[in-house]
């Protein structure tokens, strides 16, 4: 058909034509305005459905309360898990007040800080269920709390996203009936961010969750609620989730333990996440508490044969003691900087005191470099979770309300492939980092590329376990990105996950241990901080921790892949010096 045969004949042709692209457009835009509707009407009602369940949790706190008007909340609250499993166990408190002082101090914390999405409502059932068994679990009687999207029976698991708000579970993930056959008592779900590809912790459904220590600031993410309602002692145990350092962030900011087992360690079975079929870097389960004693206890109630025998993809490899309660002196690597973000002053004192404290116990530090960490989180990171250029996740956002927090990262990536790659070439003089990682936005334009891809991470990772063992090194010792961020900063510095994402990419164990708090000097000190490149990225981070006198510093602890019980017992002497430190002041 040749062009003169598209042109309009008359005016008359012409007016028509403008009628039905106006009509097309004038469709459109009513389509748009119907589904925006449609958005905001599912999440009014996502909201009042939160709000019925936690009004059912007060009114079953209010039944208890009157009809046992002696129970002790504080002292039941100031337990270790340790220390709460053991007087569960041997009958000196019984599970129904654990739950309802835990149920309370929740609703306390959400009040303060709006950290949970939904009362369990079947709880208390399951309570009395568990007091029926002959056979108490590790973790009878104790609540739990759950990362919004770890499948319960029932609730839906959004992931922040009201894409997925009217689709229920129709049972519980493989996780949660672990959980449940060890006698713990799931209560309530937490908040993440929207989508959980941001360490903040906000989304358009149920909105922004504070930092207990402090409301300027945010708890970290994805797994954000979990640690703001642990560090405001409304859960003694979660579990989250962590594809960059989702559980890692979130422990750190708040001041709490975190742990990222080795992947498929634990099952991820029943588990939403907002992309399907992601491989490049796996997401793996974890557990977020006050002490290391607790994330142990944790792991080893979930590495069951009963684990075992619901998801046959997992390794069945229990817990082994040997390796967590070893004593002996370590070969510990460690590195002050990864070289492509340069640690805050309360960042990089964390780190140097830990080390000198591992040093005067008896452990060998030896340095260990970290190769190629700008490669690792542009060209296998993030080239890997967004090898289709972000369309499957943008696909969400299409029906959906991008939360403020999210909206630097929905801007790239709705960006063109063409335009991502004009914006890094035009960029590349002034802001080579941001040149480089807006390139790795594009993904990967092929299978072959992608064949490459995966060829390239098992190489990295080959790499750096080679280096490893030319220096003999049981653990690694690193710095962990802190102290919390101000609310919003987040979406602006995704790249500064490098800490965390490193290992995701390794699918190496790593934890996380509060070792200090930022003071008034190491404040002074940041006014001078330049970062590596004294670009826009390192102004900002240095925007982003401003004002964190007195909240909590940690370090990260990693180890080989299935040594997950071996970092574990790293950590616990990484607790245990910092403990014997504070006590000697």
């Amino acid at each position: 058909m040749g062009v003169q045969q598209l042109l309009p004949k008359s005016g008359k042709d012409l007016h028509i034509l403008i009628a039905v692209v106006g009509g097309s457009a004038a469709a459109f835009l009513a389509l748009k305005w119907l589904e925006r509707k449609e958005i905001k009407k599912n999440i009014k009602k996502a909201k009042q459905k939160r709000d019925d369940s936690l009004k059912e949790m007060r009114e079953a706190v209010l039944r208890f309360k009157k009809q046992n008007p002696g129970v002790d909340y504080r002292s039941i609250l100031a337990l270790s898990l340790l220390e709460l499993t053991e007087k569960l166990k041997e009958g000196a408190l019984s599970p129904e007040s654990v739950l309802y002082v835990y149920m309370r101090k929740t609703l306390e914390a959400d009040e303060k800080v709006n950290c949970v999405t939904a009362f369990l409502l079947d709880c208390e059932n399951h309570l009395q269920k568990v007091k029926k068994e002959t056979q108490k679990g590790l973790l009878y009687g104790v609540p739990i709390s759950l990362k919004e999207q770890i499948g319960y029976k029932g609730y839906s698991s959004p992931c922040g996203l009201a894409f997925f708000l009217n689709v229920l579970e129709s049972q519980d993930s493989v996780i949660v009936q672990v959980l449940k056959k060890q006698g713990a008592i799931p209560f309530v779900k937490t908040n993440v961010s929207q989508s959980t590809i941001n360490y903040d912790c906000s989304n358009s459904i149920f909105g922004q969750t504070l930092n207990p220590l402090n409301h300027k600031k945010t708890p970290g993410g994805s797994s954000g609620g979990e640690g703001a309602l642990i560090a405001e002692g409304g859960s003694i145990l979660g579990i989250g989730s962590d594809t960059g350092g989702s559980i890692r962030l979130p422990a750190s900011f708040c001041g709490l333990c975190g742990f990222k087992p080795t992947a498929y360690r634990l099952s991820l079975s029943g588990v939403t996440g907002p992309v399907s079929g992601m491989q490049s870097v796996p997401t793996m389960l974890g557990p977020i508490a006050r002490d290391v004693d607790s994330l142990a206890l944790c792991m080893k109630a979930l590495l069951c044969d009963h684990m075992f025998r619901l998801d046959p993809t997992v390794p069945p490899i229990p817990f082994r003691d040997q390796l967590y309660s070893r004593s002996d002196h370590l070969k510990i690597g460690y590195y002050e900087t990864d070289g492509f973000f340069l640690p805050p002053p309360s960042m990089r004192r964390a780190f140097l005191e830990t080390k000198k404290l591992l040093e005067a116990a008896g452990h060998k530090l030896i340095m260990f470099i970290p190769p190629r960490v700008e490669y690792v989180l542009n060209e296998l990171f993030i080239r890997g979770i967004f090898a289709d250029g972000a369309s499957t996740l943008l696909e969400k956002f299409d029906v959906d309300i991008v939360d403020p927090s999210l909206k630097p990262q929905i801007f790239l990536y709705r960006l063109p492939h063409l335009a991502k790659r004009i914006l890094a070439f035009l960029l590349k003089p002034l802001f080579p980092r941001f040149a480089n990682n807006c390139r790795s936005h594009c993904g990967v334009r092929s299978v072959q590329e992608l064949w490459r891809h995966h060829a390239a991470l098992q190489t990295y990772s080959q790499e750096f376990i080679t280096e490893w063992r030319r220096l003999d090194l049981d653990v690694l010792l690193c710095p962990m990105l802190g102290p919390a961020f101000n609310i919003g900063y987040p979406g602006k510095l995704v790249a500064a996950v490098s800490y965390t994402m490193l290992y995701n990419v390794l699918n190496f164990p790593a934890g996380v241990v509060p070792v200090t708090r930022v003071t008034k000097e190491d404040e002074d000190e940041l006014r001078c901080y330049k970062g590596h490149y004294n670009d826009a990225w390192d102004r900002t981070l240095k925007e982003a921790v401003e004002g964190g006198v007195g909240l909590p510093v940690a370090v990260q602890c990693v180890a080989l892949p299935w040594q997950d019980e071996l970092c574990l017992r790293f950590m616990k002497e990484v607790e245990r010096l910092t403990q014997e430190k504070r006590t000697r002041k």
